[in-house]
């Protein structure tokens, strides 16, 4: 899988971009069929106290699947949107096995 790591408007972080490269990578390991990881990192001044923004975009056979979050901090924002993009590929890969069952 070829990841791509932009930073939108604000410093580039070394760190973030080791933590988010092996946190997806393990979910690579899981999903072979992906085939690349769009990531961006976001910063927005929020009342909440949030405006930490990580949103991911996976291109796999079939439509590309789309996940975002908006956290305290970049960790639990990445923890979160990669959680999202787990249950959808789960569902994804669902339909295919339903699909090579019934081929």
């Amino acid at each position: 899988m070829t990841i791509d790591i932009q930073f939108v408007k604000m410093k580039t972080s070394e760190s973030m971009v080791d933590y988010t490269s092996k946190k997806l990578q393990r979910l690579a390991k899981k999903y072979e069929w992906v085939i690349r990881a769009d990531v961006f990192f976001k910063q927005e001044n929020d009342p909440t106290e949030k405006g930490q923004i990580c949103e991911m975009e996976l291109s796999l056979p079939g439509p590309k699947i789309f996940a975002a979050s908006n956290e305290k901090n970049y960790e639990m924002a990445v923890k979160e949107t990669i959680s999202d993009l787990e249950k959808q590929l789960k569902k994804r890969k669902a339909k295919f096995t339903n699909q090579n069952i019934s081929s």
